[in-house]
């Protein structure tokens, strides 16, 4: 069986897909940093909920790519994270 990296590698070869997964790293960052910064607090999404006046439901949502939130929603997790929101604007690689 092959891994997901090697499969992703398969797939980047269609200049295509890359060029779409590339436009959506924005949002999986996103995600993936809340769930890691949550998850290494051991905290659950009721939890979190709890600490930032955020439905559970939405934080689900957040976290599993139904909902995008807006800056004021990510500043309320953070602080709920005791942690601060920093964006970057970083050049994009070359393919």
């Amino acid at each position: 069986m092959s891994s997901y990296s090697d499969y992703k590698n398969k797939a980047f070869k269609n200049l295509e897909a890359k060029k779409e997964y590339d436009a959506l790293a924005p949002e999986y960052n996103i995600i993936q940093a809340m769930i890691d910064a949550r998850k290494s607090q051991n905290l659950t999404q009721k939890d979190l909920s709890d600490r930032t006046g955020i439905t559970q439901a939405d934080i689900s949502r957040i976290e599993n790519g139904t909902r995008n939130p807006s800056l004021e929603m990510l500043k309320r997790l953070a602080h709920g994270l005791g942690m601060q929101l920093k964006v970057e604007f970083i050049k994009p690689n070359k393919i």
